[in-house]
C-alpha cells in the first residue's frame, strides 16, 4: 500500500501545510488534513480535509484509527506521535524532528517531566517558540529525506 501523509491540522502552521501540499503533488501522495474545523486545501485529487467533531483528542483518535504502518503523520503532539509509532507509522513534527520507535519514549518522558514542572509552578510558560525560518527549512529538509527514503 502506498505511503499516505496525515496532518494533525488544528495546530499545524500554514507554512508547513504549504510545504506538504507541494510535496504531495510532487510525489503523487495522498495527503489528509484532520481538524475539528474547516481547513482550506488547494484543489487537488490528492489532498483532502476531514472535519471531525470538536472535543479532546477527537482529531488525534481519528488519525490513529486511519493511519497504517509506514504512513507519515505530521504533528507536534507527542502522545499522538507515540500512538502512531506504536502502529509502525512515522511522525514528523513541524520543526523537522522525526519520532521513531527508537526515540519516542525519551520524548514522552521529557514532555511528562516538563508538564510536571509547569503543573507545580516550577516552570512558567507554555509551548514552544514561534516557528521561524530555520524551523521551516529543517522541516522541509527532514520531509525530503523521509520521502527519499520511503517513496
Amino acid at each position: 500500500m502506498p505511503l499516505k501523509i496525515w496532518i494533525d491540522a488544528d495546530a499545524c502552521p500554514n507554512v508547513i501545510k504549504d510545504i506538504l501540499f507541494k510535496a504531495a503533488e510532487r510525489k503523487q501522495l495522498i495527503l489528509t488534513l484532520v481538524a475539528n474545523r474547516i481547513i482550506a486545501t488547494p484543489p487537488s485529487p490528492l489532498i483532502k480535509a476531514v472535519q471531525v467533531a470538536g472535543g479532546f483528542d477527537v482529531a488525534d483518535n481519528y488519525i490513529v484509527q486511519q493511519c497504517q504502518a509506514n504512513d507519515l503523520v505530521i504533528t507536534a503532539d507527542i502522545p499522538l506521535a507515540a500512538e502512531v509509532v506504536a502502529k509502525h507509522a512515522y511522525a514528523l513534527n513541524p520543526r523537522g524532528e522525526l519520532y521513531t520507535k527508537e526515540n519516542i519514549k525519551e520524548h514522552l518522558a521529557m514532555r511528562d517531566f516538563m508538564t510536571g514542572l509547569r503543573d507545580t509552578g516550577q516552570v512558567s510558560g507554555g509551548g514552544p517558540s514561534a516557528l521561524g525560518q530555520r524551523d521551516k527549512q529543517a522541516f522541509a529538509n527532514a520531509l525530503d529525506r523521509f520521502l527519499a527514503a520511503h517513496c
